[in-house]
């Protein structure tokens, strides 16, 4: 199966927090290639999706964050009008419920990936390959 690993961290929804979070990567020279915010009144989530996972999940744990490692598919889709749409079709399709996304552009403005987040990532693995999609490798945005 071809997947990605995110980053997912719980943090507190106040001044400084992202700050922190950031420094830590910066300081490991761990380059960020997607990433989203949930926030929920105090509290948030985000997601990142970086060059080196392993190394900044090491990192996040010893400074005491909350940090879970989770698997997800990465399509690739035509970076223009539709393009992501027609992704979503094809997963919406498979009655395969997306939980959390962010998107990846690999080129500028030539190569993008969906990155999302399904309940059972083996079955929508299954289900989606024969739609003609593209996936996204971990060995494909892990740093050389």
């Amino acid at each position: 199966m071809d997947y990605v690993e995110i980053l997912s961290l719980f943090a507190e929804n106040k001044p400084g927090r992202l700050e922190r979070i950031l420094q830590v990567l910066a300081e490991e020279g761990i380059n960020i290639l997607g990433f989203s915010i949930i926030s929920v009144k105090d509290f948030g989530v985000i997601k990142l999706l970086v060059d080196d996972p392993e190394k900044a999940f090491n990192r996040f744990r010893e400074k005491g964050f909350t940090v879970a490692k989770i698997k997800a598919l990465g399509v690739e889709l035509e970076d223009r009008p539709g393009g992501l749409y027609e992704v979503v079709k094809k997963i919406s399709g498979k009655q395969i419920n997306i939980e959390s996304a962010l998107v990846y552009v690999a080129e500028t403005r030539k190569k993008a990936y969906f990155v999302f987040e399904v309940e059972d990532i083996d079955s929508a693995w299954q289900a989606l390959q024969n739609e003609g999609l593209k996936f996204l490798k971990q060995e494909m945005i892990l740093r050389r």
